[in-house]
């Protein structure tokens, strides 16, 4: 089974947790150093509220699967959705051990796949996905670039890895 993942940057994390958990009506699953996220059912979805990154506001979307066979077959659709494509493997982020990859939708939306093995007691690093850019190919009408190109990706190496 899947579960949506939304990450957002802000500048006062109590107030955010104070915010989400009232919303929510439960407490963060996870409670780190500028870091809470809230694993719910109802709706299922992982939740993630930050202050790692710097930026404020929405940073990213995902899809959170619980076994590697589910995390192949999101990777094969991604590659599919003749979008940019970066796999990352196996990280360290957002205080979990995880399998991941990027792409990014027509309009810049960046969307991450991934499977977590187990939680860590370190926040990790990360790519820094500034753009995941189509190349020369891609037209203003938000067409991709043949699947034999790779895309050009910035990545900033000691950013924070939940950083957008």
């Amino acid at each position: 089974m899947k579960r949506l993942h939304v990450s957002l940057g802000t500048a006062d994390l109590e107030k955010s947790v104070a915010f989400y958990s009232t919303l929510f009506g439960a407490e963060p699953s996870v409670r780190r150093p500028g870091y809470a996220k809230w694993m719910l059912d109802d709706p299922r979805v992982n939740f993630v509220v930050e202050n790692q990154s710097g930026e404020i506001g929405f940073s990213h979307a995902g899809i959170q699967v619980e076994s590697q066979d589910e995390l192949g077959e999101i990777f094969d659709r991604m590659k599919q959705a003749e979008a940019p494509y970066l796999p990352e493997g196996v990280t360290t982020c957002c205080y979990a051990k995880s399998e991941k990859s990027w792409t990014a939708d027509p309009d810049g939306v960046r969307w991450e796949a991934f499977y977590t093995f187990h939680q860590m007691d370190e926040f990790g690093t990360g790519p820094m996905l500034q753009k995941l850019d189509m190349g020369d190919d891609a037209s203003a009408c938000g067409c991709s670039a043949p699947q034999a190109e790779a895309p050009k990706v910035e990545v900033a190496a000691s950013s924070g890895c939940c950083a957008g």
